[in-house]
């Protein structure tokens, strides 16, 4: 009778050392996979939010820096000077870059960040002389993506790009017709005979307009002076050719705005004769990006807006 409890109680003593077992491998699969999702989900969320540096992890002895310029010029956006200049400076200071492509889609934008690139252009190619830079136009360059494309060494675009709009404008509205006929009044105070300096809802003011077409007359020539330095003799000056007009490739070949036709991929293999290229973009991360929509969200809230800003496009 002892011997069969002693057989009965061994079986259920493996029985449940057996359970005991498959239970710890199930909890080590269990963790096994949720640490497995979590990876997953990580390295998704990583990629979305572009928190992986954009460069390629493995360099070839020689290759050709990539930069994107995108959209409207201004101090918020992609296409800032706090953007821009970073990525040149680690271009031009990589041991393997052989030449920076400047890829540009853009209207313009910002007289001063188009400046601020246009001169840290210069600066790096007298630093690094051997090194040049290229600006490849997609669909526009004009008025402050133009300011910048002139400090380059060539510039190359499509026979179907759009180039040139070489000059400034100041632009807002005028509402005391319309406040006439709502019986609104105006009411402004101002310590400073020009503080309300074209007040859009005061009567135009003869002397100020003369006045602000005289500053936009000395940004133009800033301009002007930016273009002719940046090209020399191969500018073809017509009377058109710094009166805002804008132009296709083709034209802008002709009359010498840019060098020729040419892509990223074609500059790189043919031009700076290294086909590799490298991107070195700097691209918003995912909390910068939610700041600014969220300040813009607050500022439209509260009403505030920017009126009659100076602007290269």
């Amino acid at each position: 009778m002892a011997e069969d409890n002693n057989w009965e109680r061994g079986v259920l003593e493996k029985l449940a050392m057996s359970a005991i077992q498959e239970q710890r491998r199930a909890r080590h699969w269990g963790i096994f996979f949720k640490v497995l999702t979590f990876g997953y989900l990580f390295l998704v969320l990583f990629l979305i939010m572009g928190w992986f540096d954009n460069k390629e992890a493995v360099l070839s002895d020689k290759h050709t820096a990539l930069i994107d310029m995108q959209g409207v010029i201004a101090p918020d956006s992609a296409a800032s000077a706090d953007f821009i200049i970073p990525a040149m400076q680690e271009a031009f200071e990589d041991k393997r870059t052989q030449g920076v492509i400047l890829r540009i889609n853009s209207p313009g934008g910002s007289p001063v960040q188009a400046g601020q690139i246009n001169d840290e252009i210069r600066r790096l190619r007298a630093k690094h002389p051997d090194i040049p830079l290229y600006v490849v136009v997609e669909d526009i360059c004009a008025s402050g993506g133009y300011y910048v494309a002139a400090a380059a060494d060539k510039i190359y675009v499509d026979k179907a790009s759009l180039i040139g709009s070489i000059g400034v404008l100041m632009d807002g509205f005028g509402f005391t017709g319309a406040m006439e006929k709502l019986g609104v009044e105006r009411r402004l105070l101002t310590a400073g005979a020009n503080k309300g300096f074209l007040d859009p809802f005061s009567p135009a003011n003869p002397e100020q307009q003369v006045y602000a077409q005289q500053m936009l007359g000395e940004i133009h020539q800033q301009f002007i002076d930016v273009v002719r330095q940046g090209r020399g003799k191969r500018l073809k000056e017509t009377p058109d050719t710094f009166s805002g007009l804008v132009w296709n490739g083709q034209r802008g070949v002709e009359m010498g705005l840019a060098d020729g036709y040419g892509s990223i991929e074609s500059v790189a293999r043919d031009v700076i004769k290294a086909e590799e290229i490298v991107d070195f973009t700097m691209k918003e991360d995912f909390t910068e990006r939610l700041a600014k929509r969220f300040g813009a969200g607050v500022a439209s809230a509260l009403g505030y807006s920017a009126q009659g800003g100076v602007s290269l496009r």
